[in-house]
């Protein structure tokens, strides 16, 4: 690891922040089971172009931190993997308590793999590491459609990425290769999922939701380098930087908005309510971080992994920690459940909607 010190890859955030906007939508849907007038034109839309397509970026996003993390650790610790074993056990501990309102959460499996692929994984050669992502998830896939075994290797492939210094560049890429990725990866991905071509198809599912998620990425990333980036980045970057936060306290006021969801015929309540909701949480995002250097439930979690009791640290006098260490994952995931296929498998075969 390098002795540079920390610097915040604001990129980073605003992927955060943008995946938790397309997870908020996916959980306000996949929360509603009933329709007094059947399927509506905002169910396909939302089975099709954001359904599965948020919780690759998460994961990318939490194997990124994770190793952003330990390298922050090394910096004030000899010891930055029992830090991060501290991280992992209250992301457990929050993932077990918001599974008694939300049994599709992903916390708790993100702090459980995050035990089992991600610590060992920081032992390994970097080369190893994206071998095992790049190679291996697609081989275990094809033996076994359980999708935490996609997450899994994602968070491989987002550690490598940070081990190899990608993360580093992200403001920096050339608008071509992201214009390319764009543009490639949308031609391939929106057949499959068009045409429900993965109907049946598991892996065809799988693999549309990943390349989805790419091309959003990309295309995120595209417009930072536009007149847009000013509006993106005020929305987004909060959020991102409370990721956590905002995950846990959107699923609050989804339950408490199912009534009205649930009531309505035209399914508009689907864009609306999280519309709403990321608009309160992006508004509080801005004024608690003009303040403090983390979010509310971003400091209990910083506590906890270093054992420092105090409250939440001013921004004037808080010490670099960690480059986005955040939850990328901050956790999770788009937490959805299944990847493309409409309401039918709304709530089956997939790892719930989270950060």
């Amino acid at each position: 690891m390098d002795d540079l010190p920390p610097r915040r890859v604001h990129s980073i955030d605003v992927l955060r922040g943008f995946a938790l906007c397309g997870i908020t939508v996916v959980n306000t849907w996949q929360h509603t089971t009933a329709h007094p007038a059947g399927p509506t034109v905002f169910d396909d839309a939302i089975g099709t172009f954001l359904q599965g397509r948020f919780y690759p970026i998460f994961s990318l996003l939490f194997g990124v931190s994770f190793v952003l993390f330990l390298r922050s650790a090394r910096r004030r610790t000899t010891r930055p993997r029992r830090a991060m074993l501290r991280r992992l056990a209250v992301l457990a501990l929050l993932g077990l308590a918001h599974r008694q309102i939300y049994p599709g959460e992903v916390l708790l499996p993100y702090a459980a793999y995050g035990l089992v692929v991600l610590l060992p994984a920081s032992f390994l050669p970097r080369a190893a590491v994206l071998s095992a992502g790049v190679i291996g998830t697609p081989l275990v896939l094809a033996l076994d459609s359980d999708p935490y075994l996609l997450i899994a290797g994602l968070f491989l492939i987002g550690a490598a990425a940070a081990e190899y210094g990608l993360v580093d560049r992200l403001d920096r890429l050339p608008a071509t290769p992201l214009l390319i990725v764009a543009v490639v990866g949308a031609l391939a991905g929106l057949p499959p999922a068009i045409l429900d071509l993965g109907s049946g198809l598991v892996w065809v599912d799988y693999a549309a939701g990943v390349v989805g998620g790419v091309v959003y990425c990309a295309a995120v990333l595209l417009l930072l380098r536009t007149p847009a980036r000013r509006a993106l980045t005020a929305v987004l970057e909060p959020l991102g930087r409370i990721a956590l936060t905002a995950y846990l306290t959107a699923t609050l006021a989804i339950l408490a908005a199912l009534p009205i969801l649930e009531a309505d015929p035209t399914g508009i309540g689907f864009v609306a309510v999280p519309a709403v909701i990321l608009a309160v949480q992006t508004v509080f995002a801005r004024l608690w971080l003009r303040r403090f250097r983390h979010g509310p439930l971003e400091w209990v979690w910083h506590l906890f992994a270093w054992g420092v009791a105090r409250g939440p640290v001013p921004k004037a006098v808080a010490a670099p920690v960690s480059e986005n260490g955040g939850l990328a994952a901050d956790w999770s995931g788009d937490a959805h459940r299944p990847l493309p296929d409409h309401a039918q498998r709304r709530a089956e075969d997939q790892p719930g909607t989270g950060p």
